[in-house]
């Protein structure tokens, strides 16, 4: 019998992360297999349901990064491993990874903006030849908020990284706001052959966007991915909608072309 999407499944909590004090990766037992991007809405009985993006999958299981931010989320933060929360999906229009091979890629996140980039990169990672480069420019608030510190460090050893804060010090990291460091890609030596992608704040991707025009990269060029008022997934609540756009269904991953009539 077909799984069917819109059913929500109970599933057992693996373990649990602590990755700052306000941001926990929950690793949760599925059989749901995602592609990089989606997002999943996760749900406790009597309390609500929230889409989460999948920030890393893998034999039976599925990683979720979550703010503790509102009712449902903080309700999540109190469960333990063993316990279980339901899942359904997966949803939405996942990062275009086939386009990106044999290319340059940059990708520029803020804070839990690295959520949803992290298993794509991962796959960069294990499969070295699928990109010619990988650029990573990612900024976090201060120290106290960093996310995935140990894959960080992995990533600084393979790839050209640029990690900053925007405020605060810490060796070996920049300061300032990520657009501060933009000027510092090799945009030039890529030709033509690259992609960038941008997620973070609506702010962020806003104006990130716009200084990525400003070094001439070509709109089309850029992805943006974003979780804009989503509630129901499947496009009938109309909370996500944005004029004739769902977010839930068209996104959450957007080229810029479209993106840039979206973003608040």
């Amino acid at each position: 019998m077909q799984n069917n999407i819109l059913t929500p499944k109970a599933c057992e909590i693996l373990n649990i992360t602590h990755e700052t004090d306000l941001e926990y990766t929950f690793r949760i037992a599925t059989d749901i297999v995602p592609e990089h991007g989606q997002f999943l809405q996760l749900s406790l009985p009597k309390i609500g349901e929230a889409p989460i993006s999948v920030s890393g999958f893998g034999a039976g299981y599925m990683d979720f990064t979550i703010r503790s931010v509102g009712k449902v989320t903080d309700e999540v933060f109190n469960l333990q491993p063993g316990d279980k929360i339901f899942l359904r999906g997966a949803y939405g229009k996942g990062w275009p990874v086939e386009k990106f091979k044999d290319k340059h890629l940059v990708i520029v996140a803020g804070g839990t903006g690295v959520a949803p980039v992290r298993s794509m990169i991962n796959k960069f990672y294990n499969e070295e030849n699928y990109v010619k480069s990988l650029n990573l420019i990612f900024g976090f608030k201060n120290e106290s908020g960093i996310l995935f510190k140990n894959e960080l460090a992995k990533w600084k050893d393979r790839f050209d990284t640029i990690y900053t804060l925007d405020s605060g010090e810490k060796e070996g990291w920049e300061q300032g706001l990520v657009t501060n460091h933009l000027s510092k890609l090799p945009l030039n030596s890529f030709e033509d052959n690259y992609e960038v992608v941008i997620v973070g704040p609506p702010i962020m991707m806003h104006f990130t966007a716009i200084e990525m025009l400003k070094l001439g990269v070509p709109e089309e060029k850029i992805w943006v991915s974003f979780e804009r008022k989503m509630s129901c997934a499947v496009g009938k609540c109309g909370h996500c909608r944005i004029d004739e756009t769902y977010v839930c269904l068209e996104g959450p991953v957007f080229n810029y072309t479209k993106a840039k009539n979206l973003l608040d």
